[in-house]
């Protein structure tokens, strides 16, 4: 395949993203009915994480990380994709599954306000409109939600979530790990399914197996095979070959995609608050994570 080929592929391959990860919102609300948060938080991120190492594997990839490092890899694991799934799981059995949707994707806003103290990334006038579309579009969100005394913790778990992604993000850019990027996040998977495996022994016990429903396991084939093993092999085979822009447009989807899918495949009816509170949170997330346009002189 010659080199503009693959390039088209990988605007293709975009979009596509958005679409996996977006109906992976609805995916695992399906799969929480017969499923326990743990448990499937474990499975997910291990299947993903296996299949990114066999990738590893097969492109020639040495799977070490350097020793002293592996202090870093653990806490970035936990951080960015341990507890950031594991409290969305959590989130979903407590809140409408578009609303957590749209919480979380505040993630990009947070790593931006965290970057300040740990990185020194002092926010320019840019990041200050993301943030404050961010802190609008949860107000937005919120606030009819608190008149009507209809504010769940799932909301908190979901805000916690994206937030904890954030500071796995600007942690692992404060203290970088010596290993390839597809490398150190098949660990990272692996090391959020160690954690959240924790967490099922402590909390659920060993699964039983028993028969699911058809719905479920749909669902679970989905978020395991779809969701998690080919849409983290997409990204790390697009990431290369597109702009930090377009790249971007993809998970910039996945909000938008999450809340249709939810109304689709859930019945959930987004409120114009709702909707309100995802174009400002997708427009924070834009504002922060599209690149600047470089004047030509």
């Amino acid at each position: 395949m010659n080199p503009a080929t693959a390039d088209r592929r990988a605007v293709f391959a975009v979009p596509l993203l958005g679409v996996l990860w977006g109906l992976n919102w609805p995916a695992v609300r399906l799969c929480l009915v017969e499923i326990q948060p743990w448990t499937l938080r474990t499975v997910g991120m291990a299947a993903a994480g296996l299949c990114l190492l066999v990738s590893a594997l097969l492109g020639g990839r040495s799977l070490a990380v350097p020793r002293r490092q592996l202090a870093r890899l653990v806490t970035a694991g936990l951080l960015t994709l341990g507890a950031f799934n594991v409290l969305l799981a959590f989130a979903q059995l407590h809140a409408a599954t578009s609303r957590a949707a749209i919480v979380a994707f505040t993630m990009p806003v947070w790593t931006a306000l965290l970057a300040w103290p740990v990185l020194g990334e002092r926010p320019d006038r840019r990041r200050l409109l993301g943030l404050a579309l961010g802190v609008g579009g949860l107000v937005a969100l919120g606030v009819p939600l608190w008149r009507a005394e209809a504010l769940t913790i799932g909301l908190l778990w979901a805000l916690l979530g994206g937030m904890s992604w954030a500071a796995g993000t600007v942690f692992t850019k404060r203290w970088p790990i010596d290993a390839p990027v597809l490398v150190v996040a098949a660990w990272q998977l692996l090391v959020g399914a160690a954690g959240a495996g924790l967490g099922m022994l402590l909390f659920e016990g060993l699964p039983r197996p028993a028969p699911l429903l058809p719905v479920t396991v749909a669902a679970l084939t989905y978020h395991v095979l779809l969701a998690q093993a080919l849409a983290y092999l997409l990204w790390f085979a697009v990431l290369p070959r597109l702009a930090a822009g377009t790249a971007t447009l993809g998970t910039l989807l996945v909000p938008a995609v999450g809340v249709a899918g939810s109304a689709a495949l859930l019945g959930e009816r987004p409120t114009a608050a709702d909707l309100v509170g995802l174009l400002l949170v997708i427009a924070a997330a834009a504002t922060i994570l599209l690149p600047r346009r470089v004047s030509r002189g």
